[in-house]
């Protein structure tokens, strides 16, 4: 697929994002292995350009799902929080914004937004790792009562999160690798 909006290309996004975000040095992951780059989703998730052409991909990511009626987005805070408001603008799609904690105050809810036992929920996911984030919050949803029917990175890093999230019995996608973001993957 050469294109993804009349924005940009699909290899243009990808280029866009790398530019924008690929950091080299030496990092630690949220799974706690180290790296010789990091995908800084705060410095592509912040640019317009980036972001609109991003919720048009997810978009018609979604609209792709056979047979599934799908009735919410969700993302998990706080790097999902932009990418599924912009999947819910592009697509008219409802979102839910999953917090990392229960809020103490007010509503005192772990989940923003209103979700049904009878939605189908799609996750949609920053940069993947070894899904361990995006299983969380498949699992905050779950509980509700309602099903979640995939989840969507935006970026896979290659290391275990499909093969995490399939056994946990999810359908998962990304719309790049970072092989298409021309990074090498760490040995």
């Amino acid at each position: 697929m050469t294109t993804t909006t009349s924005l940009m290309t699909r290899e243009q996004l990808a280029t866009r994002i790398a530019e924008c975000a690929l950091l080299r040095g030496e990092f630690t992951l949220r799974s706690g292995r180290k790296s010789s780059y990091y995908i800084d989703k705060y410095l592509f998730s912040t640019q317009p350009d980036i972001l609109h052409a991003l919720g048009l991909m997810f978009a018609e990511r979604i609209a792709t799902l056979e047979g599934e009626c799908i009735t919410k987005l969700a993302g998990a805070e706080l790097g999902g929080i932009p990418l599924v408001s912009a999947a819910a603008i592009a697509s008219g799609i409802p979102c839910l914004f999953i917090r990392n904690q229960k809020k103490d105050y007010g509503t005192a809810k772990q989940l923003e937004g209103k979700l049904e036992a009878t939605d189908k929920v799609v996750i949609l996911e920053d940069i993947a790792t070894t899904g361990g984030q995006v299983l969380e919050a498949a699992k905050v949803i779950e509980e509700k009562g309602a099903k979640v029917i995939a989840i969507i990175a935006t970026i896979d890093r290659q290391e275990g999160a499909r093969e995490n999230v399939e056994a946990a019995g999810y359908t998962f996608d990304a719309l790049f690798t970072v092989e298409d973001l021309g990074i090498e993957k760490d040995p």
